[in-house]
């Protein structure tokens, strides 16, 4: 199982996992982020207490990874599966992305 801490802003929102290898996923807000005047990391995902649950990478998060030829050049060059989003995901943690929302592990 593994995790990554997603941040809005520099802000720690909450915690991304991967439940089943490439299966299952689940996100959850950190209990300081809901209880604070900040607004959800997105229109997708509200601020509530329950824990999200996916069977495949959540659409939001897949969509912050590279694509096309900058996909193949990271991952050939990291030795990842094009494939594998979550560890792609996991290779670029601490990154800048593209907007308020980052991941990096914790």
């Amino acid at each position: 199982m593994r995790s990554l801490v997603v941040y809005n802003n520099d802000v720690r929102a909450g915690i991304l996992t991967e439940l089943s290898a490439g299966r299952s996923y689940s996100f959850s807000y950190d209990p300081a982020y809901l209880s604070a005047d900040l607004p959800p990391i997105s229109v997708n995902f509200p601020k509530r207490e329950e824990t999200y649950q996916s069977e495949g990478l959540f659409p939001f998060f897949a969509n912050m990874l590279p694509e096309g030829a900058n996909r193949r050049i990271i991952c050939r060059s990291l030795k990842i599966d094009e494939s594998d989003d979550f560890s792609l995901l996991c290779a670029m943690a601490g990154c800048d992305f593209i907007g308020a929302v980052s991941v990096d592990i914790d």
